[in-house]
């Protein structure tokens, strides 16, 4: 659960900072499997998907994000170039 948390609140900032707005204030996991990390260790890598629109409400659009344990590996918005923190 605390997964699903941390993936919403980026989302939303991501979703804030670039002045459109999170659809039903939420992220949906897609998949959810292991993967190793940088160092070898075996981590959960989740990705979640989204939607959002901006400020008019016309278009949904859609969102990914991947995370591999707790850190967020790469969050795409539809529309815009990917983002690797």
């Amino acid at each position: 659960m605390r997964a699903w948390e941390n993936a919403r609140a980026t989302v939303a900032l991501a979703c804030q900072r670039d002045g459109v707005h999170l659809l039903d204030d939420t992220v949906a996991l897609q998949r959810l499997w292991w993967r190793r990390d940088q160092d070898g260790r075996l981590r959960a890598e989740r990705i979640y998907h989204f939607e959002f629109t901006d400020n008019t409400g016309s278009a949904r659009r859609l969102g990914r994000l991947v995370m591999l344990g707790w850190r967020v590996e790469e969050l795409q918005m539809e529309g815009e170039d990917l983002i690797v923190p």
